[in-house]
């Protein structure tokens, strides 16, 4: 015999009122749900605003896209469509970007790239409370010892600075002697004074450290100091890979992927703490070299790679650390 329940009426009340409450809490909480999956998509749209520069963009953007964290969603947008920006956390590339954006939203949670230091310092911090970037320059520090690597027996380092700039150099000048290295900033009052004080600074140094101060780095000074340079027998270090084209031995660089890693590294952050972190540097860079100035100075050179390898080498374990230990 097989036997089966049959609820009573008693059964049958109680059980459509559990029916009602299960469907009430789905009722409940299936906005809440939703909203919460919203705001979670939310948080991992990210916004690019662009060069304008397609191809350099397109690359770059899947550079990040590669290193990125699952769910982070980039998305280009044009700047017609800057004013919808609400909450998104947004990557700029290149100082234009960067400028259209708070000029735009102010108040942005920006992550500029391609983007220097000095430029970023000078911009007006106070017009976002969530400003960030990762460099496109490099650190001086790395810059002279670049020159280190490629002459090892260098000692002194000059600089030639705008009278507004020279406090700027302060930490760079403390940080030498760990390396052995003494740096001497030589300041340049005017345009007319240029030469007479870049002699000054090559009679002093082994080697003359390129800056990002436009007023004496300038394609109108270049050719005048590498000619100068030249003739007494002294190289240029940096200030950027530009000008190793234009006769510098010498600059590291950041890569793009370098770039990339930090850029991605700094999303992943702002999806978990909803702000970046403090603007900084890639992590790591490359040498280029001009062979051409090298042999004309009778300056021995090792491969790029190489170059970097003893850069990173001295970083770790500078040689004035070593000896003292």
């Amino acid at each position: 015999m097989n036997l089966r329940y049959v609820p009573n009426q008693t059964g049958r009340a109680l059980y459509s009122v559990r029916c009602l409450i299960a469907l009430g809490c789905l009722l409940v909480t299936w906005p809440f749900n939703a909203y919460s999956q919203s705001e979670d998509s939310l948080s991992r749209q990210v916004y690019i605003v662009g060069s304008g520069n397609q191809p350099l963009d397109m690359y770059f953007v899947g550079l990040i896209e590669d290193r990125s964290s699952p769910g982070i969603e980039l998305k280009l947008i044009p700047d017609s469509q800057l004013a919808k920006i609400k909450n998104e956390p947004v990557v700029t590339i290149g100082p234009g970007a960067f400028e259209r954006l708070l000029r735009e939203k102010p108040n942005a949670a920006v992550l500029g790239t391609l983007v220097e230091q000095q430029y970023l310092d000078a911009f007006p911090h106070e017009t976002t409370s969530n400003m960030s970037a990762v460099y496109y320059d490099v650190p001086l520090l790395r810059q002279a010892l670049t020159g280190k690597a490629i002459l090892p027996h260098a000692t002194k380092v000059s600089i030639l600075a705008s009278p507004d700039d020279i406090s700027l150099y302060d930490p760079l000048l403390a940080r030498l002697t760990d390396f052995g290295l003494k740096g001497q900033v030589f300041i340049v009052t005017s345009k007319n004074q240029l030469i007479p004080t870049l002699i000054r600074a090559l009679n002093y140094g082994d080697l003359l450290l390129g800056t990002p101060d436009q007023d004496i780095y300038h394609p109108r000074n270049i050719k005048h100091i590498l000619l100068t340079s030249y003739r007494r027998n002294k190289i240029l270090i940096g200030p950027s890979q530009a000008y190793v084209k234009a006769g510098s031995l010498a600059s590291s660089y950041p890569t793009y992927s370098s770039m990339a890693d930090k850029t991605a590294e700094y999303l992943t952050y702002y999806v978990e703490n909803g702000t970046f972190p403090p603007a900084s540097y890639p992590e790591t860079y490359s040498v280029e070299v001009n062979r051409q100035v090298a042999r004309s100075l009778n300056i021995p050179l090792t491969q790029p790679e190489q170059i970097s390898k003893r850069i990173e080498e001295l970083l770790l374990s500078p040689p004035q650390a070593t000896s003292d230990d």
